[in-house]
């Protein structure tokens, strides 16, 4: 097996006398999808936050191995390092596209002006490509010159997606990226993740509170409770056959429900 992309161990926040996080070991590897699991309060957002490198933990160390090989401790980066990583090696998407698109450009320049930042100058081709990626979102390239608010909550959440991957990066971090959407627009949506996903072999850290898709996105889901992990496995495995007492309760709702 290959080396994890990311890794993460004793991760320690306290907000207060709440344990946010207590304790994490968490690892990814190379085109993996990680679903995170939990209700609201388990810890599973502020865990994303602090392996993007946008928190710092209390305790534990969060370590990426760069395209050269080299291990990078995330923390320990500048501001400008972590910066430019995200602007390169990893995405991140919101769950408000709000978040993640500068509302004040057009659907081209938002995702133009990521791989401005990667170093692409020749106009030409940043608009020829930024109109591809609109097409690869399912989006109407006619509309690239557009600002984000004249587009749907869904349709936004594109945007930001194809904003995100237009750089190829290795890792994206996804927050709840259907949260807050109608069912349709859900369904729709997660299935172009999934397809854009496995295309281009991309390394996932997806955080939500939908069981349906956690098993539809991802190849491993770790679930979270009071800021622990309580159980971790193959996605199939962990929800067919829960060992955790609330993991057993999560999958008894859904099938409830």
């Amino acid at each position: 097996m290959s080396a994890p992309l990311l890794e993460a161990s004793g991760l320690q926040l306290r907000f207060g006398a709440v344990r946010a996080l207590d304790g994490v070991d968490i690892e990814i590897f190379p085109g993996e999808v990680v679903a995170i699991v939990g209700e609201s309060g388990s810890g599973k957002s502020t865990l994303l936050r602090v392996l993007a490198g946008q928190r710092n933990a209390e305790a534990g160390r969060v370590l990426y191995r760069d395209p050269a090989g080299e291990e990078l401790d995330i923390h320990a980066l500048s501001e400008a390092g972590r910066r430019q990583l995200m602007r390169s090696d990893w995405g991140f998407v919101h769950q408000n596209a709000r978040d993640g698109l500068r509302m004040g450009i057009s659907a081209g320049g938002n995702i133009g002006e990521r791989l401005m930042a990667a170093g692409n100058r020749n106009y030409g081709h940043i608009r020829s490509t930024a109109a591809e990626w609109m097409g690869r979102v399912e989006m109407d390239p006619g509309r690239i010159d557009e600002p984000p608010k004249n587009f749907s909550g869904g349709m936004q959440q594109r945007l930001q997606i194809a904003r995100c991957l237009v750089t190829s990066p290795r890792l994206v971090f996804m927050d709840e990226p259907t949260g807050g959407l109608d069912v349709s627009v859900q369904a729709k949506l997660l299935d172009l993740i999934r397809n854009l996903v496995s295309e281009l072999g991309l390394a996932v850290f997806f955080v939500t509170h939908d069981i349906a898709a956690a098993r539809l996105l991802s190849h491993r889901i770790v679930v979270m409770r009071h800021g622990r992990v309580v159980e971790e496995g193959l996605a199939d495995r962990v929800l067919d056959d829960p060992r955790h007492a609330y993991t057993q309760l999560l999958v008894s709702s859904v099938l409830a429900a």
